[in-house]
């Protein structure tokens, strides 16, 4: 049990597969680096972590994890500084994040120190694999599932927490259209919208498919009571800019999930004296801004894309362009300040990165 000394175990045999990656095409999500970390939890405790090759996994067929979906994770990003160094962003903002997630999905908490320690520990294994190109990162993904050979509805007592890891280029490769979803429900009141657990994605990808058959890329997603207001853009959060404030729903609601990228984007605004304003954001409001030239800029913020501009909002019958992106001074300068804080080419006075030297 190492919820103390945080030893890692680690085992390196297989070669390196670096060699095989096309640097110049590299699909998001879909290279593997060569480890990975695996713990295991039984008998009421996290056993000693392992890093080991990257490989296959091999599950029972009543595995709980396939039956209930009780499983949850996390996304977060390192960088390459010019001197080498390795910057991963925010982790221990992760670490607190996944344990709330735990704790609504009735699985037992990782303490953040481990978290972060069993991450910094993967990257450095595998710190060949981050990426020194422009635009490039190492993509992060720790997650838990229920690993009970069962089949029958309560919490597993069998857990199994893994981290990969994917070098990655951009998410997004163009500003992306979104319709504003009036029927379909991303997360009600009550449910679990705040955990970053799979089945939230899983109710997201028919409407978002019926969106795509319209044209669009993404759907706003609204309240699931009265749809008024909006909550989401697809995977990530949103902002707004209406006579140089930035607007973005509220969290206070367990609809919405908690955004790591979403808070440092407020930090920032806020150091450089932007006004911010978190709360209730009606549909209404972002139609009447837009029909009266007063939407300055509409993103979606997030781990993958960093800032996702909005190029287009489709509601109902209607469809309104927004600004055009190269003129949203304010958004390209969050962009900009956060990709030089995570690639140390500009001071990181949040101390928000950790060092891999």
């Amino acid at each position: 049990m190492i919820q103390e000394q945080f030893e890692i175990n680690t085992n390196t045999t297989l070669p390196s597969r670096i060699n095989q990656v096309d640097w110049d095409d590299l699909p998001f999500g879909k290279v593997f680096s060569d480890h990975m970390l695996v713990m295991e939890y039984k008998n009421g405790a996290w056993q000693t972590p392992a890093i080991e090759s990257f490989a296959n996994l091999s599950m029972h067929p009543a595995t709980s994890v396939l039956h209930y979906g009780q499983t949850i994770f996390e996304g977060l990003k390192a960088n390459k500084t010019e001197n080498g160094e390795i910057l991963i962003f925010r982790p221990d903002m992760n670490a607190e994040r996944f344990k709330e997630s735990c704790d609504r999905m009735c699985m037992p908490q990782i303490p953040n120190e481990l978290f972060v320690e069993c991450v910094r520990k993967l990257v450095e294994v595998d710190r060949d694999w981050v990426p020194n190109k422009e635009g490039y990162s190492l993509y992060i993904r720790p997650y838990i599932m229920a690993t009970d050979e069962y089949v029958g509805i309560k919490p597993s007592d069998n857990y199994k927490f893994i981290i990969f890891t994917c070098p990655v280029g951009a998410y997004y490769s163009k500003p992306v259209n979104v319709k504003i979803e009036e029927f379909y429900t991303r997360a009600a009141e009550g449910g679990v919208g705040r955990a970053k657990t799979a089945g939230n994605y899983a109710a997201s990808l028919y409407p978002a498919k019926l969106a795509n058959e319209q044209g669009f890329d993404q759907l706003l997603w609204t309240d699931g009571k009265t749809h008024q207001y909006i909550e989401e853009s697809g995977t990530m959060n949103v902002m707004f800019i209406i006579d140089d404030i930035l607007i973005t729903p509220s969290e206070e609601s367990d609809t919405i999930l908690r955004g790591i990228t979403k808070k440092s984007v407020i930090d920032l605004a806020r150091s450089w004296g932007i006004k911010v304003e978190e709360r209730k954001v009606s549909v209404q409001e972002i139609i009447d801004a837009i029909r009266d030239n007063k939407l300055q800029d509409a993103f979606g913020i997030g781990t993958a894309a960093t800032i996702a501009p909005i190029a287009k909002i489709g509601f109902r019958d209607e469809i309104f362009e927004l600004p055009p992106v190269e003129g949203r001074n304010i958004s390209l300068r969050i962009k900009n300040s956060l990709d030089n804080i995570k690639q140390g080419k500009e001071p990181d006075t949040f101390g928000w990165c950790l060092k891999i030297k």
